[in-house]
């Protein structure tokens, strides 16, 4: 696996093509190089196995790989396999005829079968009862699948993207999950980092979120004090970009017009006790500058406000909760973008 990563990325082109994955966020070193990876496996037809903990965005991935690969014209199909009951999850992947059990009034297609020419999305596919893991298999090698209840063989064509917050490998030694089944799975294996280890992305991130929480509450979009900042810079963020999504929005509906989001907005876990926050150690290894950070947000949300409001300094100021000659200092002190 290390190997693959280092040849891609001894490949991957300089600068990194970043237009090719306009809905992933961030400037990270460690964002180019899982999109170097989603770039090179979007070319093949390899099944790839997204690895990440709840909320750091791998469906959004996924469905990334598709839009880019030679399969896009075709549909992408997405199955939580922990949604779905362990009874009923055979049918929901292969299809049943009908009178194949109670219920079955009529022929249905399965969702592998639905995803011919695409994408099938796997989530969460280390939840999956070991029975169905068989199964699963078998449809995978073959390449052809039998509908419940029916004697007719079906082939299909579709490339499997799979996704786990689970350490798939070591449920593999643990007898969990089945090792042929993992290695079918992940022939091209993605990590996704989470969020408190790639802090310098929280400015970017929180830029967007606030955004399109604001839009969607039909707001303007709040500023955030520097004590406030700080708080989301400290957090630990165990529910990754999700959790700040909920977050900002929580807080977005909190403040009044014109009013910033202060620490009193922010939930009681970020603000709270010192459990929440990053260890000394994990601060030290981010090195975020929580002044220049919060600076290069700033900008980047002044610019967006002042965008959507056609350049119209007036109007961007009130959104903003400002008064115009301090919207005019900040644009100064930004400088041409």
């Amino acid at each position: 696996e290390e190997r693959l990563r280092a040849e891609v990325l001894a490949r991957r082109p300089a600068p990194m093509q970043r237009d090719q994955f306009p809905e992933i966020l961030g400037t990270t070193a460690a964002i180019d190089e899982m999109l170097a990876l989603a770039e090179s496996a979007a070319a093949t037809a390899l099944a790839v196995l997204l690895e990440g903990e709840t909320g750091t965005g791998k469906e959004l991935l996924a469905r990334a790989i598709h839009r880019i690969s030679p399969r896009a014209s075709g549909p992408f199909v997405p199955v939580n396999c922990a949604a779905i009951p362990d009874d009923l999850l055979e049918s929901e992947l292969f299809g049943h005829r009908r009178g194949a059990f109670t219920g079955a009034s009529d022929d249905r297609t399965g969702l592998v079968e639905a995803a011919a020419g695409g994408t099938l999305f796997l989530d969460e596919i280390g939840e999956m009862p070991a029975p169905m893991q068989a199964k699963l298999l078998r449809v995978l090698h073959d390449g052809e699948l039998r509908r419940v209840g029916d004697t007719t063989v079906r082939r299909i064509d579709v490339r499997v993207i799979s996704a786990t917050n689970r350490d798939l490998a070591a449920e593999v030694a643990e007898g969990r999950f089945r090792e042929d089944l993992y290695y079918r799975l992940a022939a091209f294996p993605i990590p996704l980092l989470p969020l408190r280890e790639r802090r310098e992305d929280i400015p970017t991130l929180a830029a967007h979120c606030l955004a399109v929480a604001a839009q969607r509450q039909a707001k303007a979009a709040p500023v955030l004090t520097p004590e406030a900042f700080g708080l989301l810079l400290r957090y630990r963020w165990p529910g990754n970009v999700r959790e700040l999504e909920n977050e900002l929005a929580r807080a977005i509906a909190l403040v009044h017009a014109g009013e910033p989001i202060r620490p009193q907005h922010l939930s009681p876990k970020v603000r709270g006790p010192a459990a929440g926050r990053a260890s000394a150690a994990e601060e030290e290894r981010s090195r975020v500058d929580l002044r220049g950070a919060r600076a290069d947000w700033e900008a980047r949300h002044v610019a967006q406000v002042l965008a959507e409001h056609g350049g119209n300094v007036s109007r961007a100021a009130a959104a903003l909760g400002l008064s115009r000659s301090m919207l005019h200092r900040k644009l100064r002190k930004r400088g041409p973008r």
